[in-house]
């Protein structure tokens, strides 16, 4: 098994590492200052500036899929990033964990990522055309609107916001929180998932429509703090949609589509999660070794107090053992697609949070009392990892799916020999 990056993947990931350090940590207090109390939702000059030189560099849309080589015979041009690999998009997104700010910087950040991509798969010419095209050029920002507050959304089927046709309109009413980008100005289009049909089948209920935020009926009734942190002015919304009427036209892949639809998306946005996530582990190790050789308690350097020893070691394991699960992922999603790699997906997504929350506590003890303050930036890394065991499906949801997969493997013979997972509901 060989693990040496290609100069491909090394390419890329070594200019994204420079521009990271270079461009963007210098800029990371200037932008902070961008957003004081009484102003947390505007727009930022600093992330424009940032965003037009990566853009001239040819850093930017990494995450998107490399086409087929052949086009819709309907379209003038292909929407396309850099075209690079899950495995090498991988290498780039820990780099870009290091620095929460970088993601935007190359256009690369939830929930647009995922959104680029479900109008990359699904959309029309004429929905590209409207929205794709100013999402891939940084123009304008978007939202994802599938959690309820009413309901347990880790169950899709659960959903209750409607979609009923009116005419050339569908007319929605529900209510969605953790709508995560709603707050900036520059948002203009969300996608909604709720149901059309619901004497459906359970996963056929469901579909997916576009819809501008600026259309009557939209209200946002607050936004969520995620402990004590506003993450302006990307921020995560409650919303409620009464009477919200969008084009037929809007209405994506199809009816009955929306729980497809999603799995699609969050398989890759899933992933590209873990991918910042070993970069923020190696953060947080970074600064609480760099802690621990600088600080004296009773004579003698943290580091020399032989705790350390073991919790430095243990993080260092830890994050290489998680990186080469998530690069495998990343390879398995190349070579044999997202389906077949939905074990791993849903191992990486359990395992690589966890990993980076311990590592964080660990450099917040460090730290002492500075590491509870905003001071090294470990607080608000650690409430990022700590959402992350929720978002995009809680662990037990993805832990479950591992679990029954691996009952499918070791189920007793039937009568007649033959495999049984009785209901399970797996299959070998």
């Amino acid at each position: 098994m060989d693990f040496t990056l290609s100069d491909r993947e090394t390419h890329f990931r070594d200019r994204v590492k420079t521009f990271i350090d270079k461009e963007v940590r210098p800029r990371v207090a200037d932008y902070a200052a961008e957003f004081p109390p009484e102003d947390r939702w505007g727009t930022s000059e600093v992330l424009e500036e940032l965003k037009a030189k990566a853009k001239t560099a040819g850093l930017w849309n990494f995450f998107m899929p490399p086409h087929s080589g052949q086009k819709h015979v309907d379209e003038s041009f292909e929407f396309e990033g850099e075209q690079l690999t899950n495995l090498e998009y991988a290498l780039c997104a820990e780099e870009m964990g290091r620095v929460g700010l970088s993601s935007e910087c190359f256009n690369c950040s939830a929930p647009d990522t995922g959104n680029m991509e479900v109008l990359h798969r699904y959309g029309t010419l004429e929905q590209k055309e409207q929205w794709l095209r100013p999402l891939m050029n940084g123009e304008i920002r978007s939202a994802f609107l599938m959690t309820e507050p009413a309901v347990a959304s880790s169950d899709a089927t659960n959903i209750e916001t409607r979609m009923e046709r009116d005419g050339d309109e569908y007319v929605i009413n529900g209510r969605k929180w953790w709508s995560s980008g709603l707050g900036d100005p520059r948002c203009k289009v969300a996608i909604v998932m709720g149901k059309t049909n619901p004497d459906a089948h359970r996963h056929s209920q469901q579909s997916q429509i576009l819809m501008p935020v600026d259309a009557e009926g939209v209200n946002i009734i607050r936004h969520l703090p995620v402990f004590g942190y506003d993450d302006a002015p990307h921020g995560h919304m409650e919303v409620e949609l009464k009477d919200v009427r969008v084009p037929v036209t809007n209405l994506l892949l199809g009816e009955g589509q929306g729980f497809a639809i999603a799995q699609g998306r969050l398989g890759p946005g899933r992933i590209h999660h873990c991918m910042r996530t070993i970069g923020v582990a190696e953060d947080a190790l970074e600064k609480m070794c760099k802690r621990l050789q600088s600080r004296v308690a009773f004579g003698k350097t943290i580091a020399d107090h032989s705790i350390w020893e073991w919790r430095v070691a243990k993080a260092r394991i830890d994050i290489e053992m998680n990186r080469l699960l998530c690069l495998k992922a990343a390879d398995m999603m190349d070579r044999a697609g997202n389906k077949s790699a939905r074990n791993e997906i849903a191992m990486i997504k359990v395992s690589a949070p966890t990993m980076a929350l311990k590592i964080i506590d660990d450099a917040i003890q460090a730290f002492g009392g500075a590491g509870v303050t905003t001071d090294p930036g470990l607080a608000k890394a650690y409430s990022g990892q700590r959402t992350l065991r929720l978002a995009d499906g809680p662990d037990e949801v993805h832990a479950r799916a591992v679990a029954r997969w691996e009952f499918g493997r070791h189920a007793p013979l039937d009568d007649d020999g033959a495999m049984s997972s009785g209901d399970l509901g797996v299959t070998r």
